[in-house]
């Protein structure tokens, strides 16, 4: 199962079998933060299919650290752009197709608020002087994934680090059904 391939990978990070990257000090402290606890719960706890989607969609993008930023990119073999790999994520883990850049994808999901996150909700940041220019995946314990900028890769970050907090422009759940979904 995927989410046993994410349990052995963070446990090899607490353990120090697997270096990480210098640039992912988020990620380590994942494990320092019990999010492995927190996650190994909600893996085995999940009664509804929106936790059973999230689950497999932060799995699924867990696999994916490390691949490359690519500007309009959406692929895992060519690189991502920050919509391309929320794209990406969402058509290959829950079947739902989402446009293509991060402000439309800010205006085709619902809004709620900071403190509703949960796993699987999309964070949107202001980080090219326009509203909605940047967008990640809400993994739980203020981080989310994402795929920053040219010349990094797929990567976990803390939006409580003072470059996120400034740039934060709002937090939006996907509508998992078609009845809820936005024209």
């Amino acid at each position: 199962m995927r989410w046993f391939t994410l349990l052995l990978f963070w446990l090899s990070l607490s353990s120090g079998a697997l270096a990480a990257p210098q640039d992912d000090e988020a990620l380590k402290s994942l494990v320092d933060k019990g999010l492995v606890s927190q996650l190994t719960d909600h893996l085995y706890n999940a009664k509804d299919t929106a936790s059973d989607q999230a689950t497999g969609l932060i799995t699924q993008a867990m696999d994916l650290l490390g691949v490359p930023y690519r500007r309009g990119g959406s692929s895992e073999t060519s690189g991502f752009d920050c919509s391309g790999f929320v794209r990406h994520l969402y058509e290959k883990s829950v079947g739902q197709l989402l446009p293509r850049r991060a402000e439309e994808q800010a205006r085709s999901t619902d809004v709620i608020d900071r403190s509703e996150l949960q796993p699987g909700d999309l964070v949107f940041f202001n980080t090219m002087k326009r509203a909605f220019s940047h967008v990640g995946i809400y993994i739980g314990d203020g981080k989310f994934i994402h795929s920053p900028r040219s010349g990094k890769s797929v990567k976990v970050d803390d939006m409580r680090s003072a470059y996120w907090q400034n740039r934060f422009n709002g937090a939006r759940r996907v509508p998992l059904d078609a009845e809820s979904s936005k024209p």
